[in-house]
């Protein structure tokens, strides 16, 4: 069963700059530890202070053994200190999701339309 970590943040909004450096850090961070990074995401438009994360792992364990990869990994612990010090999370509430099966990362269906013609 996989097992993928949502991981909300309530940020400040005047900080979105540094939210992405952030976040960006993790984009290296994360896959070299053992997590499979879905993504993360700031706020475009609507409410301006709610980012997301979502990290996918194979199991609960191998989740484990990446929380602690983290924790001795330097470049994660200096990306968990700069947040600290700039202060722009706020909350961080995480949500444990398993996946149903048929449902991620699905191509595109072929319906036989131009992508012009599904526009109209």
């Amino acid at each position: 069963m996989s097992v993928t970590v949502f991981i909300r943040y309530q940020i400040d909004p005047f900080q979105l700059a540094a939210f992405r450096e952030y976040a960006e850090n993790w984009g290296r961070i994360i896959p070299a530890c053992g997590g499979h990074l879905v993504g993360y995401f700031l706020p475009h438009e609507g409410t301006n202070d709610i980012a997301w994360g979502l990290i996918s792992f194979p199991s609960l364990g191998a989740y484990e053994a990446y929380r602690a990869r983290l924790r001795s990994d330097e470049a994660g612990k200096a990306n968990f200190q700069m947040a600290q010090e700039k202060r722009f999370i706020l909350r961080e509430e995480r949500t444990f999701l398993s996946d149903v099966s048929g449902t991620r990362e699905q191509p595109p269906a072929h319906t036989g339309q131009s992508s012009g013609e599904l526009a109209r």
